[in-house]
């Protein structure tokens, strides 16, 4: 692959974009650190823990300023030598953890204006935690960086790894797809069915499983949110099972990696969030998760992992399978 092609307008422009739309969140974030209450209102429940807050903010700012670290990676000369595995996972933790608000905000704005019957923690009858123009701010930015970061990652990706997803299911070779990966898509399958209830349950009304602080608290941005967490599982699970099983040979493979690759992200990276949030400590028992809230926090974080190492696995087979075919091609004689 040619420099040239990292160097262009377009990339320029996407990268910009991805470094300006930093600056609202970390701004933000840096303020509450430095103590300051701007967005924060009266009797919000932030107030109340101010060192576990400003510890939380700090590690928000670390993550968020990766994103400019991903940008310039994937568009200057020395990205290229980034190790795949360096690059491909910090970009699949931040499509996990942007995915979910690229396509969920939007949505809850929809609800909202197609009449939610509860959009807001304030209508619900508790203090609101932050003043509602922040979380226009923050996920306006979130879309943004999303939208800018995966234009960069998939030209850089295309040029990089084009190759290791060209063609069709029927295509690959039995090398690519093996016990492991079908016993892996099937454990998978399984494991989800768990959470996977549990969200669709709790999307359409039901509180089983919930702490009676979260079923008190419910809005129409938490019916969305648990259905699109439903969805980001379906993802997950139906492009291992089509890698592994090749259901749909007629299907381009870029189809159920995408997938595979979106799924997994959201599912491992917002299950992990939400366990690790369930850990810190909570003032109200009535607020804690309740065991089987943590049951699906862990059942998806798992079935994420389960399928990004399906995905990794086949990926690295068949990039080894391309050099061989390359060595070998390289060995006839002219």
């Amino acid at each position: 692959m040619t420099t040239s092609l990292v160097a262009t307008r377009p990339r320029r422009l996407l990268r910009a974009v991805a470094v300006v739309s930093c600056v609202p969140y970390l701004a933000l974030k840096a303020a509450w650190v430095a103590g300051s209450r701007v967005g924060v209102p009266d009797g919000s429940s932030l107030l109340e823990h101010r060192t576990s807050m400003a510890v939380a903010n700090s590690v928000s700012v670390v993550l968020d300023s990766a994103v400019i670290v991903l940008a310039l990676v994937l568009t200057r000369p020395w990205g290229l030598r980034v190790p795949a595995w360096l690059l491909a996972f910090p970009v699949w933790v931040a499509t996990g953890l942007l995915a979910p608000i690229m396509t969920g905000f939007p949505l809850q704005l929809l609800v909202r204006a197609l009449g939610g019957s509860v959009s807001t923690a304030a209508d619900s009858g508790r203090e609101p935690f932050l003043d509602e123009w922040v979380f226009g701010v923050v996920y306006t930015g979130f879309i943004v960086q999303g939208l800018a970061l995966g234009g960069l990652f998939v030209l850089y990706a295309r040029d990089r790894w084009g190759h290791l997803w060209r063609g069709r299911v029927w295509e690959l070779p039995r090398s690519t797809v093996g016990a492991a990966q079908r016993v892996t898509a099937g454990a998978a399958a399984v494991l989800a069915l768990l959470p996977l209830t549990l969200h669709l349950l709790w999307a359409f009304g039901g509180t089983a499983g919930l702490s009676a602080g979260r079923a008190g608290d419910r809005t129409s941005d938490f019916y969305v949110l648990e259905a699109m967490t439903a969805l980001f599982l379906v993802a997950a699970v139906t492009g291992a099972w089509l890698l592994a099983f090749r259901n749909a040979p007629a299907l381009p493979v870029k189809t159920p990696l995408a997938l595979a690759w979106v799924g997994s992200g959201a599912a491992a990276c917002w299950g992990g969030w939400l366990a690790l949030a369930s850990l810190t400590g909570v003032d109200d028992i009535s607020d804690r998760p309740t065991p089987v809230m943590h049951l699906a926090y862990a059942g998806q974080m798992i079935v994420g992992i389960l399928v990004a190492t399906l995905g990794a696995h086949f990926l690295a087979e068949r990039s080894a399978g391309t050099r061989d075919g390359s060595a070998a091609a390289a060995k006839q004689p002219a």
